[in-house]
Formats: structure tokens, C-alpha cells, sequence
């Protein structure tokens, strides 16, 4: 029986070894999923813009502020903080969140989110008050939204008006065009001001240029954020894509033809430089490289001290912040 055990997992390391492009199979998605799963309704409840993964900078500490998801429209502007917590949810005495996982014996206590999307807002409307946009009264606001099915609250009234819980996340309909007659009413005030047409437009444009994190796109509909460091493998693969990087590219697709489903030996990297003479570094005029499917993005996830490797024959795309 132990040797048929021991022949079990010696066979399940070759198979992961052989079969499995990198490590991304420990890696955890959910929470970026959620963000984008996120961003994608409230495009389509609201319209809008939507600008996901922004890194503010911040003058007061000198860094740059994550911040989630900004949701632009004509009458508002929303900083949305995406929690994708489980289990049970409270509101501790001293505001911390308190998080447990029933049957896992863990309690987790996390810092206030909503103070936390508090400072978001007011580091962002700092931010673009720098840049020249001066945001009319409560048109800022922020939002924690908490889509995980698999959240439990114990009263959703210990929430803040700001806090968006999943029940109410899932009621939310596609009709309601407008902010103000769902659930971020509470948010505004009824003598708010519009925004001129010009400094919406120069609004979205300030937004759609600021720095982001690096974008990973995967096989099977999954995002990483964070940073994209470099690019590993054989010489010449290497070589052929030494102009894939931030100062010059924004985006690099990956085309890919394959046999029965077996992975290629090669692959097309489709990328285009950035035109500096137009609004946000837009590219056009695609280029073309071929390099082996085993060569590796180097890349270190938001929130993570360790370096991913994925190879390129997972990747569907790279983008990249200026």
C-alpha cells in the first residue's frame, strides 16, 4: 500500500512538473476577480468610465495610494473599495472589522475599510485638485462594496451607510441609471453641482493617466495586479522582446496556434510602442516577435513580497503602467 502511495506522488510532482506552466496554480484570484467582476457590473449599471487598480500619489507621505476601482459619471465621481471577505463579519467596539471563518477556528480583526476608503477619496480629490481639477461639492464619495456570496453579517445596520453589503450588492438592477436612486443616495447631497462638460472631459483624462498597477491576464479568466519586472529564458527570446518595457510599451497581446490542444513550441508577442504625441501615450502600428512558449514573465503580485513566474504560454496579456 505504501508503495503504491509513494508511486502516487512521485507521479503527481512529474505530472504538475511536465504539465503545469508555472506556479499559478497556488496563487489565489479571487480577490482580483472580484475586483474586476466588480468594476465590469458597475460599467454596466451606470455607464460612466470605470479606471480600476489607480495608484495615487499621495504628497503628504510621499507614496502612492492603491485604490481599487473610481467610478466617473456625469454627476458623480466614487471611489469603490472592494472587499472580497468570507465567513462571518462584525463591527468590533474600537471599529475594526472582525472576520471568522466558521470551522477553520480563525479570527481575523482588519482595519476599518471604510476609514481606509475615506482617506482614498480624500488623497484622490488632492490629487487632481494638484492637476488642476477642482471637484464641485459632493461629487466625490466612496463606497466598500462586499460581493462575496459567502459573507455573512451579523446586523447590516453596525455597517456605515458607506458599506455595501452582498445582498445588497445583487440587488442592485441594471435600470438604475442613475447613482442617486440606489444605494449611493445617502452619499449626496441634493444641492450638489454638475461638473462643466470641460472639466469632466479633462477629469476623465487626468484619471486615464494616472499611475496604475501592471495588468497580468491569464488562461481562464484571471487578473493579477501588480508589477511587471522582466522577462527570463533563452538569449535570443530574451533579446526579441528587450523593447517590451514601460517607457516605450503599454500593452503586449499574446497570439498563439496550437494543434489538439497541445501547447505551441512558439508564440506571437503582438505589442506596439507608445505615441507620446497623443492623449495617454495611445499605441497603433502593432508589432511582431516570436519567441518560445517556455519563456517566463517576471512578476510580483500587489500586496506580495514574492516574485511570480508565469510562462507565456499561460499569459494573454501584459499591460503596463507609464
Amino acid at each position: 500500500m505504501w508503495v503504491a502511495v509513494v508511486c502516487g506522488l512521485i507521479i503527481y510532482k512529474l505530472f504538475k512538473c511536465f504539465f503545469y506552466d508555472d506556479d499559478t496554480m497556488d496563487l489565489e484570484y479571487s480577490d482580483t476577480n472580484a475586483l474586476f467582476s466588480v468594476a465590469d457590473r458597475l460599467k454596466k449599471l451606470y455607464g460612466g468610465n470605470v479606471y480600476l487598480g489607480l495608484r495615487i500619489p499621495d504628497a503628504d507621505s510621499g507614496s502612492r495610494q492603491s485604490i481599487d476601482i473610481v467610478l466617473v459619471t456625469k454627476g458623480e465621481l466614487v471611489v469603490a473599495s472592494v472587499k472580497n471577505f468570507s465567513g462571518l463579519v462584525s463591527v468590533s467596539t474600537g471599529g475594526d472589522w472582525v472576520c471568522e471563518r466558521p470551522g477553520r477556528h480563525r479570527v481575523k480583526n482588519r482595519p476599518d475599510p471604510v476609514v481606509e476608503a475615506r482617506k482614498q477619496a480624500s488623497i484622490l480629490e488632492s490629487y487632481l485638485a494638484q492637476r488642476g481639477v477642482t471637484l464641485p461639492e459632493g461629487y466625490i464619495s466612496c463606497k466598500v462594496i462586499l460581493p462575496n456570496p459567502k459573507l455573512c453579517v451579523f446586523s447590516e445596520t453596525s455597517f456605515p451607510s458607506e458599506v455595501i453589503t452582498y445582498e445588497q450588492w445583487v440587488q442592485l438592477k441594471p435600470s438604475s441609471r442613475s447613482m442617486l436612486s440606489g444605494w449611493m443616495k445617502s452619499a449626496f447631497r441634493s444641492e450638489k453641482k454638475e461638473m462643466q462638460e470641460s472639466g469632466h472631459q479633462n477629469l476623465d483624462f487626468i484619471l486615464s493617466t494616472a499611475p496604475i498597477w501592471d495588468r497580468l491576464e491569464l488562461k481562464g479568466s484571471k487578473y493579477i495586479l501588480g508589477e511587471f519586472l522582466e522577462f527570463k529564458g533563452k538569449q535570443e527570446d530574451v533579446l526579441a522582446l528587450r523593447n517590451i518595457r514601460r517607457s516605450k510599451v503599454s500593452r503586449m497581446t499574446i497570439q498563439r496556434t496550437s494543434m489538439f490542444g497541445l501547447a505551441p513550441s512558439r508564440l506571437q508577442v503582438l505589442f506596439a510602442e507608445r505615441d507620446y504625441r497623443t492623449e495617454g501615450g495611445s499605441t497603433s502600428e502593432w508589432k511582431e516577435v516570436n519567441v518560445r512558449s517556455s519563456t517566463e514573465v517576471l512578476f510580483q503580485p500587489e500586496g506580495s513580497s514574492k516574485v511570480r513566474k508565469f510562462r507565456l504560454s499561460s499569459v494573454l496579456s501584459l499591460t503596463l503602467s507609464a
